[in-house]
């Protein structure tokens, strides 16, 4: 079971809810997290149950980021609206540097989702148990 956030900014929130309608099966059985309006809009139209944190402005990137420097995210679509700036840019660039530190695999476009999406359904995930089960502290 992987540890899977998804986001949204609000131009790419149809795209996000499209995509995951069409790869729903392969998102059963994660645990899913997402920000605020986009798990929301996911949960309305799939049977998928998502843990929402706050909106990305009001903190969701942040709360996210936490649990990429734990190393407790395994992946993460984040379906970036690169034409609008946005408010919350300097939460939004440490997420994306949260993640390359600690190597975890982010999509910020459909076309790389897909491509991650595919991969956790082959299982080429499986190197994130191992960092799981061999987490200090933990046996």
């Amino acid at each position: 079971m992987m540890n899977i956030a998804l986001i949204a900014h609000d131009r790419k929130k149809d795209e996000m809810v499209n995509f995951i309608i069409a790869y729903e099966s392969a998102f059963t059985g994660h645990k899913l997290y997402a920000t605020g309006t986009t798990g929301q809009r996911i949960m309305d139209s799939t049977s998928l149950v998502i843990h929402r944190f706050m909106s990305g402005p009001l903190g969701g990137d942040q709360q996210i980021g936490a649990l990429v420097a734990q190393n407790e995210m395994d992946l993460i679509i984040f379906l970036r609206d690169p034409l609008m700036a946005q408010p919350h840019e300097p939460d939004i660039t440490a997420l994306l540097r949260l993640c390359d530190v600690m190597g975890i695999p982010l999509a910020t476009n459909v076309a790389t989702a897909e491509l991650l999406v595919r991969a956790l359904q082959r299982g080429d995930f499986a190197w994130r148990e191992l960092v799981h089960k061999y987490k200090p502290g933990e046996a």
